[in-house]
């Protein structure tokens, strides 16, 4: 892990997951690319209609204020799970809609 990434996992690790973990979220660092922030939310969190809300007012709003060195913004990465598209093929499958 380089040097950038530890530095913002402590201040998620600080700041950001224990909010997150009070509603049974969780979230993972995707990649910091040009000082924008992806990052992967878990949890009750994944898919959640607050989900930009949180991002901008926990996640953003803290590692910008700590790190404004190395990130500007955080972007969520939405992504559906293997097991989702699975089930969604079953459904179709089996339910001929």
């Amino acid at each position: 892990m380089n040097e950038a990434i530890k530095r913002i996992e402590a201040v998620l690790d600080e700041k950001v997951r224990p909010v997150l973990r009070a509603h049974g979220g969780e979230i993972s660092i995707d990649r910091l690319e040009n000082k924008v922030l992806y990052v992967k939310m878990l949890g009750h969190c994944a898919g959640c209609p607050s989900a930009d809300l949180t991002n901008e007012t926990v996640v953003e709003a803290e590692v910008v204020q700590a790190l404004p060195d190395l990130v500007e913004r955080a972007v969520i990465v939405q992504e559906v799970s293997d097991e989702l598209w699975d089930m969604a093929k079953k459904l179709l499958r089996d339910h001929h809609l």
